[in-house]
């Protein structure tokens, strides 16, 4: 077969891969890397292995599967690489700095989020506001809840719909 038949080739099916997978590649390195540029990097990157070691496909698994052991391995491989450990500790630092200046304000924020909250939580008739406290302060699920309050599971559970709704009426639909 001709080079440039076998280059040609090559560009076709990693094109072809680019199209179908690369939204799904994109996805799968973000959930690794957190970052939406550097996802976006490394993904240009596995495609460009992808293309340079496409010799190395037996063809014993899907060409998908192939693909999606490329874009693990190179995520795992950059998480691992001296750049990430040591750049990345270093604008993370920044931003840790960063969110340290806005601390005192989004603590404000949030206690009067939590003090709204708490109101209308208390504002709520007290069978209401019974399973909110039971489900979301002491972490009971319904079954806990129905040992605890003496009543049937499943009015509890429309107990504490009806108490959800309440709430985000109360709170303007923010819940």
């Amino acid at each position: 077969m001709n080079t440039s038949i076998e280059h040609e080739n090559k560009e076709a099916i990693i094109q072809d891969l680019m199209e179908n997978y690369g939204t799904a590649i994109l996805h799968l390195v973000y959930s690794y890397v957190k970052d939406a540029a550097l996802a976006e990097d490394l993904t240009q990157e596995i495609f460009v292995k992808s293309y340079h070691h496409l010799h190395t496909y037996n063809g014993k698994s899907k060409m998908t599967t192939w693909l999606w052991r490329i874009a693990i391995n190179h995520c795992k491989d950059h998480l691992k690489s001296w750049y990430n450990r040591k750049v990345t500790v270093s604008e993370q630092e920044q931003l840790e700095q960063t969110k340290d200046a806005s601390t005192t304000e989004d603590a404000v924020i949030q206690n009067h989020i939590d003090h709204e909250l708490a109101g209308a939580v208390m504002d709520l008739p007290d069978k209401y506001r019974e399973v909110i406290y039971l489900h979301y302060y002491e972490d009971l699920s319904t079954r806990e809840m129905a040992d605890v309050l003496k009543k049937n599971e499943n009015t509890l559970k429309t107990r504490l719909k009806r108490a959800r709704v309440l709430l985000k009426q109360r709170l303007g639909g923010t819940l």
